[in-house]
């Protein structure tokens, strides 16, 4: 009878002490430090002369949220958001007094239109990878990207070191313009004109909450 009695509630007791996970419990959250945090977009130029232009660059602040279960990787999930408003182009990457311009540009009708679309934003549908020595994970990203009021299914390597409370994560992907229905601006009578692929490099800091 004792026996039985034991069986029955020490689980629940061992549960409630956190010797025990629960069957939903879940990885650990951890939420995006945008001051500590880079994403920057490149966009090279293309046509007859694109020799005498230049790559533009542009800083994307990020916020979100990352779940991480180590034990349970497919169980990790990540949502960021873009404000394209706050996105800026690096003054150093123009002519001088060509970085204004340039952003007029970008955030107008014909780019990233940023009175319709405020936000960019990411959230995952799948993660796999491997563990690698040290605290770290290489992992792929599958997702819907919400761009300029499209959304598409991309993927994404990235490679995620955690340290103490922390966790930071790297990688670079490519998008292209008329992927989600952006105008590849020109200039010079169409002779330089902006190239359709948009890259990207990120390195992503984030602290448990």
């Amino acid at each position: 009878m004792l026996l039985r009695i034991l069986t029955r509630v020490l689980p629940g007791v061992l549960l409630m002490m956190g010797l025990v996970p629960s069957a939903g419990a879940a990885g650990t959250t951890y939420s995006v430090v945008e001051s500590k945090s880079s994403v920057k977009v490149h966009v090279g130029k293309s046509g007859a002369f694109s020799f005498a232009g230049h790559k533009h660059e542009v800083l994307a602040p990020v916020s979100g949220t990352v779940t991480a279960d180590p034990a349970n990787l497919p169980g990790s999930s990540v949502v960021l958001t873009f404000s394209t408003g706050k996105m800026q182009v690096v003054a150093e990457s123009e002519p001088k007094g060509d970085a204004p311009k340039v952003e007029e540009v970008m955030r107008g009708p014909k780019v990233l239109d940023v009175t319709r679309f405020p936000d960019i934003r990411f959230k995952s549908t799948k993660v796999t990878g491997r563990a690698l020595p040290g605290g770290a994970y290489e992992l792929t990203l599958v997702g819907e990207l919400s761009l300029h009021g499209i959304t598409k299914e991309i993927s994404v390597p990235v490679r995620v070191a955690v340290e103490g409370r922390g966790l930071t994560a790297t990688g670079e992907t490519t998008l292209l313009h008329d992927q989600f229905g952006m105008e590849r601006v020109s200039a010079g009578g169409g002779t330089v004109k902006v190239k359709n692929e948009i890259g990207i490099s990120f390195r992503i800091v984030a602290e448990q909450k």
